[in-house]
């Protein structure tokens, strides 16, 4: 995909504020295990970052998804994976079937203050008992009145200790799994709400919270389209959100190959650098030129994708290599920094624990071979 000028303005945009609001208190918000998330938020809202693909009438900059990507990619620039997560489902996961399917007054209500960074949204998909698999949700929203009564539990929820509201998934119907599900805006902050933090192996800035529903009330008017297509709308919003992990993945996959040939080319072993052996020197090219057809890969998805074509088999062949390679290319370079990379607070062993989770949110990997498989005709009859 050609890039224009404008591409790179905001790349640079992107990247000074990263270098100057975020990577200088990276230590600090992992070890305290959160980011000042209405903070950060509300810095990249009066940058016009949280809406460069929303509509301007809702605060948005009206740019196509392409530049949605030149974000994420810069995004990869931050020092740990935790904070361009919790920023990504700002903006490309809890709030693309609101922009595209809510109602004005839903928009004015919660998507024009998220991308003022005035609110912290989060998506409730996921629950204990089912994560890649979206068909087998049990949360219920049944209609009284004129509200939904929503009773349930939602499990790995990024944002979910500081949201103020959720983009939630939920059966208000009975009958096929797939037409029996819709996306509603829930209030966190409403009566019957509890949230529960989750300690995780990485990510250890980005809150994670277990989402409790008890007889929560919210207006029928909270719905996001039509009642029933939930499960439609979540898929289509998943594209996207395959997109954005490959895009962020791509600086942050450079950056671990940098600092491993910066680190071996001054440490020394039996008398000579450690990068002048060439089974280290040729691994490291390897890797790098993975890197590459990543990014090559996931820029002709995306380019795909803003030309209206459908990219359901390359965003999913995108997100699937993201995902092995960071865990690939995290684990060759801490070998090679030795007893350095097994300490909890070096660069690359953060990026080991960070990255290993690509591999299972957004849709695990056998997922994403399982869509793969299909559309390539090779799955066995009935798979």
């Amino acid at each position: 995909m050609q890039l224009t000028e404008e591409h790179e303005q905001l790349r640079n945009t992107v990247t000074r504020f990263v270098d100057t609001e975020i990577n200088p208190f990276v230590d600090e918000w992992e070890a305290a295990e959160q980011f000042p998330a209405h903070e950060v938020f509300a810095k990249l809202g009066a940058l016009g970052l949280l809406g460069i693909k929303y509509d301007p009438d809702c605060g948005g900059l009206g740019l196509d998804f392409s530049y949605s990507m030149v974000m994420a990619e810069a995004l990869g620039s931050v020092h740990c994976g935790a904070v361009p997560m919790a920023i990504g489902v700002q903006t490309d996961m809890c709030t693309p079937a609101l922009d595209r399917f809510g109602t004005e007054e839903l928009k004015r209500e919660w998507l024009a203050p998220s991308i003022a960074g005035e609110m912290v949204g989060c998506i409730g998909v996921s629950e204990a008992g089912g994560g890649s698999d979206v068909a087998a949700i049990r949360t219920t929203a049944t209609i009284d009145g004129g509200d939904y009564v929503i009773n349930g539990s939602k499990m790995w929820i990024t944002n979910g200790l500081q949201a103020d509201w959720c983009c939630l998934l939920a059966n208000t119907g009975e009958g096929a799994v797939h037409k029996n599900k819709s996306l509603i805006i829930v209030p966190l902050n409403a009566k019957g709400v509890e949230r529960q933090k989750i300690h995780k192996i990485g990510m250890h800035a980005s809150d994670t919270a277990q989402l409790f529903f008890d007889n929560v009330r919210v207006p029928r008017r909270n719905l996001i389209g039509q009642e029933g297509m939930g499960f439609t709308m979540q898929m289509m919003q998943f594209q996207e959100e395959r997109l954005w992990v490959a895009a962020s993945s791509l600086l942050a996959l450079d950056r671990l190959i940098d600092l491993t040939i910066e680190y071996t080319r001054e440490r020394k072993t039996f008398g000579r650098a450690v990068l002048d052996n060439q089974v280290v020197h040729f691994r490291l090219a390897e890797l790098r030129t993975e890197v590459e057809a990543l990014r090559a890969l996931t820029w002709r998805a995306v380019d795909e994708y803003v030309r209206g074509k459908d990219v359901t088999k390359t965003a999913s062949m995108a997100k699937l290599k993201s995902g092995r390679l960071y865990r690939e290319v995290a684990d060759s370079c801490l070998q090679y920094w030795g007893g350095m990379g097994f300490t909890a607070d070096n660069p690359i062993s953060r990026a080991y624990r960070d990255g290993r989770v690509a591999s299972i949110g957004g849709g695990a990997d056998e997922i994403m071979l399982g869509i793969i498989s299909k559309l390539e005709g090779t799955l066995p009859a009935g798979g």
